[in-house]
C-alpha cells in the first residue's frame, strides 16, 4: 500500500461546514503536496472525488458522501514579488484562508483584496466559485490560477484563458491547487484609509447578515431579470419566504437569503427549505431560483 494510502486517507469521517450539519465522508485525505495529492488521484481514479475548502458554502447530505474528499488545507503557502511600480505579486496557496490573507494583506499595506472582507472561504473555493459581494470579485485581482486535471496533468491558466462570470469560473472539472493576485502597495499616509475601507465592508456585513447564526452564507444566487441582477434576497422577502422554517432550518429574518440551522437541523431539513423557498418565488414571480449552496450527496448531486 502507497504511502498516501496508509498514512493519509481517513475513512467515516465527518465534514465540517458553516451549516455544522450533515453527514461524513466515507474517505477524506489532506496531502502535504502535489506529489501526494497526484497520488491520491491515482489511486481513486474512476471514483468521485471532491475538494474540500473552507465548507462555507457547503452542504453534506445525511447519508455522507462516497470516493475520495480531500482536503487542501496543507497548501496554504503564500510568496510575495514586488515589482518597482508597486504592484505585488502574490501567490496563494488554495488552502489559505481568504479572511486571513485579507487581514495580512491590509495590515502590510496591500490594496485591492479588501472589498472581499467578510467572505469565508478559502482561496481555492474562492476562485472556484468567483467569489464576491456588493464591493467586487475575486476575479478583479486574478492573474492566473494553477489547476490539476482528473488526469493529473498540471496546468497554470491565466487570467485571460478563465471565462470568470457571476458566481462561476468555469473552473469546475479541474483542481485548483492556487492562484497568483496581483494587488498594489499604498503608502503609509493611505494606510489608515485602507484599514478604514476594510471596517466598511465587515459593518455593511455585520449589518446586513446573520454572521452570527450556523449558515453558509447565501444560499440561492442573484437572479438576472431583464437583463438586470437582482436580489434573490428581496425577492425571497418579498414572496413572503422570510421566517419559514423545515425542522431546524430557518429563512434568517435578517437576510432572506440565508439559512440558519439550529442543533436539531438535518441537512434533508436544509435541502427541503430550499426546495420550498424556490417554489414560493416560482409561483410569486415567475423566477427559479438558482442554489448557491454546492450540495453534496451519496448518490447523485441533490438540487432543491
Amino acid at each position: 500500500m502507497s504511502v498516501a494510502s496508509d498514512q493519509l486517507v481517513r475513512t467515516d469521517q465527518p465534514i465540517s461546514t458553516w451549516f455544522g450539519i450533515g453527514g461524513s465522508a466515507d474517505n477524506l485525505a489532506a496531502p502535504e503536496d502535489e506529489p501526494q495529492l497526484l497520488e491520491l488521484l491515482e489511486r481513486f481514479a474512476g471514483e468521485p472525488v471532491r475538494i474540500l475548502g473552507d465548507g462555507a458554502n457547503l452542504l453534506v447530505d445525511d447519508d455522507g458522501i462516497d470516493g475520495l474528499t480531500i482536503s487542501l488545507e496543507r497548501f496554504d503557502a503564500i510568496q510575495e514579488q514586488e515589482s518597482e511600480d508597486g504592484r505585488v505579486s502574490l501567490r496563494v496557496g488554495a488552502g489559505a484562508s481568504l479572511p486571513k490573507l485579507i487581514t495580512r494583506c491590509v495590515r502590510n499595506g496591500l490594496a485591492g483584496i479588501e472589498t472581499l472582507a467578510g467572505i469565508p472561504a478559502s482561496v481555492g473555493g474562492a476562485v472556484r466559485m468567483n467569489a464576491g459581494g456588493a464591493f467586487g470579485q475575486i476575479a478583479d485581482v486574478i492573474t492566473s490560477v494553477d489547476t490539476i486535471d482528473s488526469g493529473g496533468r498540471r496546468e497554470t491558466i491565466p487570467r485571460a484563458g478563465i471565462p470568470f462570470a457571476y458566481r462561476r469560473s468555469g473552473l469546475e472539472d479541474r483542481i485548483i491547487v492556487g492562484a497568483e493576485l496581483e494587488l498594489r502597495r499604498v503608502d503609509p499616509g493611505q494606510q489608515p484609509a485602507l484599514r478604514e475601507k476594510l471596517k466598511d465592508v465587515m459593518a455593511y456585513k455585520k449589518g446586513s447578515q446573520p454572521l452570527a447564526d450556523n449558515s453558509a452564507g447565501c444560499c440561492f444566487k442573484n437572479p438576472t431579470i431583464d437583463g438586470q441582477r437582482v436580489s434573490a434576497g428581496m425577492l425571497i422577502d418579498r414572496a413572503g419566504a422570510k421566517g419559514l422554517s423545515v425542522g431546524g432550518a430557518t429563512v434568517s429574518d435578517v437576510h432572506a437569503n440565508f439559512i440558519s440551522t439550529s442543533k436539531s437541523c438535518t441537512a434533508g431539513d436544509v435541502i427541503e427549505l430550499m426546495r420550498r423557498v424556490t417554489r414560493i418565488v416560482q409561483d410569486a414571480d415567475g423566477v427559479t431560483l438558482e442554489p448557491e449552496v454546492v450540495i453534496w450527496s451519496r448518490h447523485t448531486e441533490e438540487a432543491p
